[in-house]
């Protein structure tokens, strides 16, 4: 996957996931384990693991990612 998408398909891509289980506008950690192995599966291939990814990503403390946490994940992927 490119790292130069735009804000329209990774909300796409958020959504995709997001919607599989609970809430459709949050991800849960298997719904962003999902996300990331198909769509980015070189963010856990350096010393990222999942647990880290999520706990960087879940801002609030509420156990899920909201899009706007999860554009955060941009951030990682054009470093």
């Amino acid at each position: 996957m490119s790292a130069k998408l735009s804000s329209k398909e990774l909300k796409s891509i958020f959504e995709k996931y997001a919607a599989k289980e609970g809430d459709p506008n949050q991800l849960s950690k298997e719904e962003l384990r999902l996300l990331i192995q198909n769509e980015f599966p070189s963010l856990l291939k350096d010393q990222n693991t999942l647990e880290d990814l999520f706990k960087e990503l879940d801002q609030n403390g509420d156990g899920e990612v909201s899009f706007e946490e999860f554009q955060g994940l941009l951030k990682k992927i054009s470093q």
